[in-house]
């Protein structure tokens, strides 16, 4: 019996000491688990507690603005509220949007776009709703956000272009990088950022768009932002400003003055070559495209036969029509096969093999010698030119004074033009030059195509004698050229000659413009119709005689180019109005009141400085 109690208390003792010993190992593992994750692990631990207490958002960078000449911004950045999904925390999306939509107006066209985006990106990254929200709808959803898991209402930054249509061409918009530009960048991928898309936004890109930074801040289980924590977050790094050589004013002047109208105005130093206006009207309003333009807005401009979304003064080319006479003149002269008292005489037309070429006064000039016919635009005595020069000498005074190539000024889509040749047209068309060609080519017609801008730039080199090249940013270099001629006599009776179009009887604006309006300062210029459709003779049996009876699309192309003061050149400009009718009468006076307001606010031009209303500084 003894034996047995013994057995059995040493069972228990065994037992006892047993689970002691598994309790002991219990606790020191515990123990050591426990001292591993407080003390050995405590940094890693720390770090995945801050990961999930604390983030890190992107803060996109300020754009940099972009300037006039004279440092008045014409692209700047505003404030504007807007409200962000991101749809891991919103649930259902659809119903999201269904409860958002109580509070906000989110139409089906902007509903359709979101769901396409939260199809298309990681459930994590924020998905813009609306943009540029009023302060009433603003304050709404931030005063129901409990009740909104994943919406996020924001204030940011947006891009502003305060002139609106008047710059849109120069400007161009910026928009949301497109999935195939954006990559992996997470800056590109924001819904808040965007990039240029056309004009100096897209070419000046990478010095306008900056650096992102970082914000740190504290977020509550739901991921809703507590509290910001800027003292330990890093900076973004605004964008640099760009400055152009445009002038706001006389920008926004030409603009005006040629609005109603489909056409183009440039205006340019002639000295510097700084372009003071590059105009295409109509134009658009850019604002429309940087919270994204409906398709209803989109359709209106894109169906417009005016075509406002086309940069009619660097991508338009159009004959040069009567304008390229004075550059032919210079070449006949310069190659010594006419002199200043040579005359021609101008019956009305002349006869080349079996076809006749008419002048556009069809009675004749009668006997003209140069100075006359550059004052008249005798077409007779320019196809008596043509016929001494050669399409050789002609194509290689087009190219001198700056027609045939696509001027470096720093934007994309500036046209080239086309100066024909011989070898030109063998090329093009696998055909032989003709002598009538060369004619026709002679006045600025036929083949023969040039931008406002190239005709800004061969005027600015008749007024100064030089190669002097266009610029858009006052960053560039300025170029002035070589000089052009080989006798500086043959420049100054082109000059007189010109001079004499708008100063003498006779000339073809004398009787439009009759000067500049501005007293002591003569102008000089040159008028331009560009053909466009001939008048048949069964249209004229029905009673159709002038331009102003046929459809607007079939009526000739004006244009009129100018400088002054005519006897010491300082600013040029170039007008083209699409189916204006003749030169003199629709591109003529605007061109004439761009050239007079650079010459009022100049005050080395015209003498006392004449301040305008918006008492900007002289150019």
């Amino acid at each position: 019996m003894k034996s047995d109690r013994q057995e059995q208390q040493l069972k228990f003792t065994r037992r006892a000491l047993m689970m002691g010993a598994g309790g002991a190992a219990v606790f020191t593992a515990l123990g050591a688990r426990l001292y591993q994750l407080q003390v050995i692990e405590t940094e890693r631990y720390r770090v995945l507690s801050e990961d999930n207490q604390f983030n890190f958002l992107l803060t996109p960078p300020s754009r940099g603005r972009i300037l006039d000449r004279f440092g008045v911004p014409v692209a700047d950045n505003r404030d504007s509220y807007r409200v962000v999904m991101i749809p891991e925390q919103a649930g259902d999306v659809e119903e999201a949007l269904g409860r958002l939509g109580n509070i906000i107006e989110i139409t089906p066209e902007q509903r359709e776009r979101i769901l396409r985006n939260v199809q298309r990106a990681p459930r994590f990254r924020p998905v813009t709703i609306r943009d540029d929200l009023d302060w009433g709808n603003f304050a709404a959803i931030n005063l129901q956000t409990p009740d909104l898991p994943g919406i996020i209402p924001e204030v940011a930054e947006i891009r502003d272009y305060p002139s609106g249509p008047a710059f849109a061409h120069i400007l161009g918009y910026v928009q949301p990088a497109a999935e195939a530009d954006a990559g992996d960048d997470p800056l590109l991928r924001h819904p808040g950022f965007r990039i240029g898309r056309t004009g100096a936004e897209a070419a000046r890109e990478d010095t306008l768009r900056g650096s992102a930074g970082s914000l740190k801040v504290e977020v509550n289980a739901f991921g809703r932002v507590i509290r910001e924590l800027p003292e330990q977050s890093n900076p973004a790094t605004p964008g640099e400003d760009v400055r152009l050589t445009i002038d706001a004013d006389i920008q926004r002047f030409a603009y005006e003055r040629l609005d109603g109208e489909s056409a183009a105005v440039v205006a340019m130093d002639v000295e510097s070559g700084d372009l003071l206006a590059l105009a295409s009207t109509p134009g658009f309003d850019p604002n429309l495209f940087v919270t994204g333009i409906s398709q209803t807005d989109f359709n209106a401009l894109n169906q417009n036969e005016y075509r406002p979304l086309y940069n009619k003064a660097l991508q338009g080319t159009y004959p040069p029509a009567s304008t390229f006479k004075a550059v032919v003149a210079l070449a006949a002269l310069e190659a010594g096969v006419v002199n200043t008292t040579e005359r021609v005489t101008c019956t009305g037309s002349i006869q080349l093999g079996n076809r006749e070429f008419h002048c556009w006064r069809r009675q004749g000039h009668g006997r003209v010698n140069l100075r006359d016919a550059v004052k008249t635009s005798c077409d007779v005595f320019f196809y008596e030119m043509a016929q001494r020069l050669g399409i050789d000498r002609i194509a290689s005074a087009a190219r001198q004074f700056g027609l045939g190539s696509a001027p470096e000024i720093g934007l994309a889509g500036v046209s080239r033009g086309i100066v024909p040749d011989e070898q030109w047209k063998l090329s093009r068309y696998g055909q032989r030059w003709s002598q009538g060609e060369t004619l026709i080519t002679a006045i600025g017609q036929g083949f023969m195509l040039a931008s406002p801008l190239q005709m800004a730039v061969m005027t600015a080199r008749l007024a100064s004698g030089r190669s002097v090249s266009p610029r858009l940013y006052l960053d560039q270099p300025a170029d002035q050229g070589q000089e052009l001629v080989q006798d500086p006599a043959h420049l100054d009776i082109v000059r007189d000659a010109l001079r004499a179009v708008v100063h003498e009887p006779g000339g073809t604006s004398y009787y439009t413009l009759g000067g500049l309006g501005v007293e002591g300062v003569e102008m000089a210029g040159k008028t331009g119709s560009a053909q466009v459709y001939s008048i048949s003779a069964a249209e004229r049996e029905a009673g159709v005689r002038t331009q102003d009876e046929l459809p607007w699309r079939l009526r000739d192309h004006g244009m009129f180019v100018c400088y002054a003061p005519a006897d010491r050149p300082r600013y040029a400009v170039a007008t083209v109005v699409e189916h204006g009718g003749g030169g003199s009468r629709a591109a003529a006076r605007p061109a004439r009141d761009v050239l007079r307001l650079l010459i009022e606010r100049d005050p080395s031009a015209a003498g006392p400085f004449v301040q305008n209303s918006t008492g900007s500084q002289p150019t």
